[in-house]
């Protein structure tokens, strides 16, 4: 069995004991007993010997229905409170290893010019789109409790602490372990878009507020002592961007007044963070020396800074009061001296910061002085411009509606050819085309006012529009004519979203077309953002058939924008999941296609993958590391191009995986019945997750259902299909008929090596009994033959990783991983089994009690804490 180190051990064991003393005080001693039991028989279960989950199984089915809420409690709790302390361990073993970042910079300057090393640092472009979650389960309220337990763990690691102070932390934990118990762990209300975007705003305020200027000054003093450069004032590696509250693609809550309301909290919430900062650097700026420029500005003080401090925080004051006006509906004129640019907040930091520098005093002006300046420059007026998303299809409606009421044709039935030349026709005109009132449908005056909040709005709070389903040029002439109609007055930069196997592949077609017409080229001025969707295109395909079309996608449109002449920005939509892309940033990194990223680069950030790589100052800090880090490897070092036969061969195993894959979902007539019946899918409603509905469309089958939910119901069974179905066929195939071949590309080539890396982490975290048991209590017997199949498949593709990789088990050289799931598989193992059990007593009563339905949502949020990356 493997070896906690002892750190991690004590702590998981201190967590644990605080808990079942809370447990024993406040449901009493035949209950702790209960939970106690339970948990030694979840210790003993393992998935190499059958039978060993016998007992618990036997125990979990006696179970009164008035035990099975606290016990499920208690097992969701030890989950969160072993994730808080592997978390801890790990974020202090990450800030104790030698700095990657360090590393590397040393690597290539000694291979290559120092100034051109410092010139792409210069000119990096690394773009992190916030989005929300739906399946982001816990609370807001317990994730600052559990980030006051990191804190309080790392703290008992001080080795000088008195007796006294000891037992003050042990005492805060305590306190800390008795408030979450004492806290309902579900929500009993689904979050708006707003209060999405307030946890956005959140998560800036308490940590990366800190960590990007942290993060900026240790880049700067790397490149300053190593490379003897320092870094410009205005660098800004790393920018953060949301989709909170402007993605309103198959979301309906999401309307122009939640965008607008949004923009106005982020401008708000942007004040408020930097009054505090200016008000501070008003009590340190507090000398009387200046340059002769401040001196010009402020003549007859002694305060100059603290004159320019107080000045500013007004202006930002003003600014603060305005938005809580608007917010609360208060129409007033905008006042003279709001604040909307960010030139406005750093022309007198800047006065500052140049006067100082002048009369001789460095350390001050390169203190929190230019930690505030560095703010600014990233988080701008409202902390993250916002992206607008919708379906293609919306425009096309519109359009379809403007020219139908104008006597012009059939828009949706014109060829593409037709569609183009009226696009292009009206938008080199002068003269309006949409009348000022016209009849539209909801959906399009929906539309419309979107873009004309879009439009009314300055510019620098807003980013991209990103076409959901894009599938043709006009789709992107179709938003910028809506957008000129409303009245905009910029170029905003459109991005079109290919999400499914066929818009993959279509993508360098369609983005050739677009890159040919002589006015989008003078619209985009030879810039452009392509996305590239994870989620869909998995769940259409197949993950392996998915990923190569993927990687064939972005190496097209790289050879397309070179010949160009276009600046071109690959927009990953990953998820948390590898189902859904997601992963390590640097084997994501090394495994892009090369040149695809030449210093630039955005990738979303989801839900709980927000909280993971962002939530805390210090894990957040070595996130952006990572990001850096690799986004420089990729850039400096790019890989070579695969082999013509890797890539022959991988082609042969993509057509293997995709027909594997949709024989079973698209063509085995049990698998929408078994996917039923087997995963918590239809309870998933119960949970108030989050603003967005779980379906694209009220009706439908599993093809209506959202890539998140898709995976999350998977991953609750532990069976993590999308991850992997088709994957066996692909490397039997590439096995039984070009293995020679096959090893190399494991051995040589990143991007298929980083890929079974990733299949092996999500083959790792899957377990085949546990998913047997939820179909032994919840599936009919006709139809649980394609479950052995399934499961089948899962044993096959572990033994062929093994194989591949030359290992005899699973993660043999990822230890820290293992140790992070040997640290939580006690107390996910036995939520499993009651989450079956009480999904079969769910579906079998008549009438279900409320502690009964509240146990199940307990199990789905511990089960999703557990397996970490959920949707």
């Amino acid at each position: 069995m493997l070896k906690l180190p002892d750190t991690l051990r004590d702590n998981v064991r201190l967590l644990g004991d605080l808990l079942g003393e809370t447990i024993l005080a406040h449901e009493g001693d035949e209950l702790f007993i209960k939970v106690e039991s339970i948990r030694k028989l979840g210790k003993a279960i393992s998935k190499e010997i059958k039978g060993d989950s016998a007992p618990l199984v036997a125990m979990l089915e006696k179970l009164d229905d008035k035990d099975i809420l606290p016990i499920v409690r208690a097992f969701n709790q030890f989950l969160n409170l072993a994730n808080i302390a592997d978390q801890e361990y790990f974020s202090s073993a990450e800030s104790e290893r030698d700095d990657g970042l360090k590393a590397m910079l040393l690597e290539f300057a000694a291979a290559n010019p120092k100034e051109e090393l410092v010139d792409v640092i210069r000119q990096l472009r690394i773009e992190l789109v916030l989005t929300a979650h739906p399946t982001e389960v816990t609370r807001r309220t317990l994730i600052r409790k559990y980030d006051q337990i990191v804190d309080t763990l790392a703290d008992r690691q001080n080795g000088s602490l008195l007796t006294f102070e000891q037992d003050k932390l042990r005492g805060r934990l305590h306190r800390l372990v008795e408030e979450i118990w004492s806290t309902d762990e579900i929500r009993s209300i689904r979050p708006t878009a707003v209060d999405e975007a307030k946890w956005g705003f959140a998560v800036i305020e308490n940590s990366l507020w800190q960590a990007v200027p942290d993060f900026i000054r240790h880049l700067d003093r790397l490149c300053t002592r190593h490379l003897d450069i320092a870094l410009p004032i205005d660098l800004r590696p790393i920018k953060f961007y949301s989709w909170m509250g402007g993605d309103r693609d198959g979301n309906p809550n999401v309307t122009h007044k939640i965008t607008r309301e949004v923009l106005l909290l982020g401008r708000w919430m942007a004040a408020e963070l930097y009054s505090r900062d200016i008000y501070s650097l008003g009590g340190d700026l507090s000398m009387s020396e200046a340059s002769a420029e401040l001196q010009a500005r402020y003549p007859d003080t002694k305060t100059p800074y603290r004159d320019v401090m107080f000045d500013l925080r007004k202006r930002i004051q003003t600014t603060l009061e305005w938005a809580e006006s608007r917010l609360q509906n208060h129409i007033t004129e905008d006042p003279a001296d709001l604040i909307v640019s960010r030139e406005d907040l750093l022309e007198p930091l800047l006065l500052c910061y140049r006067s100082l520098m002048d009369v001789g005093l460095p350390h001050i002006a390169n203190g929190p002085l230019v930690d505030t300046i560095r703010r600014i420059h990233c988080f701008g007026i409202n902390l993250v411009p916002l992206d607008i998303r919708q379906d293609g299809d919306r425009h096309v409606q519109a359009i379809d509606e403007l020219v139908k009421y104008l006597d012009l044709g059939d828009y949706r039935s014109w060829p593409e050819e037709q569609r183009q030349a009226f696009l292009l026709e009206h938008l080199a005109s002068k003269r309006p085309l949409m009348p000022l009132n016209w009849p539209t449908s909801d959906e399009t005056a929906e539309v419309l006012a979107t873009c004309r909040v879009v439009a009314k709005e300055p510019r620098e709070i807003l980013s991209h529009y990103v076409i959901s389903m894009a599938q043709q040029p006009s789709d992107v002439l179709a938003v910028a004519l809506l957008l000129k109609e409303c009245g905009i007055t910029w170029n905003m930069p459109i991005v079109p979203l290919f999400e499914t196997l066929d818009d993959l592949d279509r993508a360098p077609i369609v983005m050739d077309r677009l890159w040919d017409l002589d006015w989008y080229k003078q619209y985009s001025a030879q810039q452009q953002t392509v996305m590239i969707g994870y989620s869909d295109s998995a769940k259409d395909a197949g993950k392996f058939a998915a990923t190569w079309a993927q990687y064939k996608a972005q190496e097209k449109l790289v050879a397309l924008s070179d010949k160009y002449d276009v600046s071109l920005v690959l927009f990953h939509g990953r998820g948390g999941t590898v189902g859904r892309g997601g992963g390590p940033v640097e084997k994501a990194m090394a495994s892009q296609p090369p040149g695809s990223i030449r210093g630039r680069i955005r990738v979303t950030e989801q839900g709980e993958m927000i909280r993971y790589k962002f939530g805390l100052p210090r894990v957040a800090f070595s996130s952006l590391s990572s990001y850096v880090t690799a986004t420089l490897r990729a850039t400096l070092s790019p890989h070579a191009a695969p082999k013509d036969e890797w890539r022959d061969l991988i082609e042969r195993m993509a057509q293997a995986s995709l027909e594997g894959y949709r024989s079973i979902v698209r063509g085995h007539p049990d698998f929408v019945p078994y996917f039923r019946n087997l995963t918590p899918e239809q309870e998933l409603n119960l949970l108030a997750l989050g603003s967005r509905p779980a379906k694209r469309k009220s009706s439908g089958g599993v093809e209506s259902l959202r890539a998140i939910p898709w995976v999350f119901a998977w991953t609750q069974v532990r069976l993590n299909l999308p991850a992997w179905l088709g994957t066996r066929q692909a490397l039997e195939y590439g096995i039984n008929n070009e293995n020679a071949t096959l090893k190399e590309m494991v051995t040589q080539w990143p991007f298929f090596s980083s890929f079974l890396d990733l299949l092996e982490m999500v083959i790792g975290k899957a377990d085949g009994p546990i998913c047997a048991y939820y179909e032994q209590q919840l599936v009919p017997k006709e139809i649980r033959g394609l479950g052995e199949t399934l499961r089948g498949d899962l044993v096959i593709l572990e033994n062929l990783i093994n194989q591949l990789k030359q290992q005899e088990i699973l993660l043999q050289d990822e230890p820290v991983l293992r140790q992070s799931l040997a640290v939580r598989k006690p107390y996910i193992d036995p939520l499993n089994y009651l989450q079956a059990e009480l999904l079969k007593r769910y579906r079998s009563a008549d009438t279900i009690s409320p502690e009964l339905e509240r146990a199940l949502k307990v199990t789905m949020a511990g089960i999703a804490a557990g397996m970490r990356n959920t949707g």
